[in-house]
């Protein structure tokens, strides 16, 4: 079968599709977050109390939905992609550790996991070469001395 005879020759798009699908979705999924205001963020934020971090609900609601929206629009554009990607992890795992606690049993946070683990791998895969990382900061072999 042709599709096994090439070696991942395209794996640099797949990545760019995955970058643009799951970076599109945390946009959809965070945005309502964003706009929600003070009052949403204080709600997503007091979650920090399961780690006894009770103080600025306001802030880490904010820093949430902020990564959430703005991190899938950067994780979309592969631009500060793995700072991007750790803000994410870090969100997704607060956020299953929350649905866990609740006691929402495995559907119920089996979603904020695997998320979490996508965006923990992303930094170590990287986001590809259609990316703007790649473009802005080229490693040392994309370097031309002239």
């Amino acid at each position: 079968m042709a599709l096994f005879r090439y070696r991942y020759k395209y794996k640099d798009f797949g990545l760019l599709l995955l970058r643009v699908g799951i970076g599109f979705m945390f946009i959809l999924h965070g945005w309502p977050k964003l706009m929600g205001g003070p009052e949403k963020w204080e709600q997503v934020g007091n979650n920090m109390q399961l780690f006894g971090i009770d103080f600025m609900p306001v802030f880490w609601g904010f820093m949430a939905a902020f990564a959430e929206v703005v991190g899938g629009a950067l994780v979309m554009l592969g631009f500060f992609f793995r700072i991007a990607c750790i803000l994410l992890t870090i969100t997704m795992l607060v956020a299953a550790y929350r649905h866990a606690a609740a006691g929402e049993g495995f559907g119920g946070y089996s979603h904020a996991f695997e998320a979490g683990i996508l965006f923990f791998s992303l930094i170590f895969i990287g986001p590809g070469k259609y990316s703007l990382d790649k473009a802005i900061f080229p490693g040392k072999r994309d370097r031309r001395l002239y």
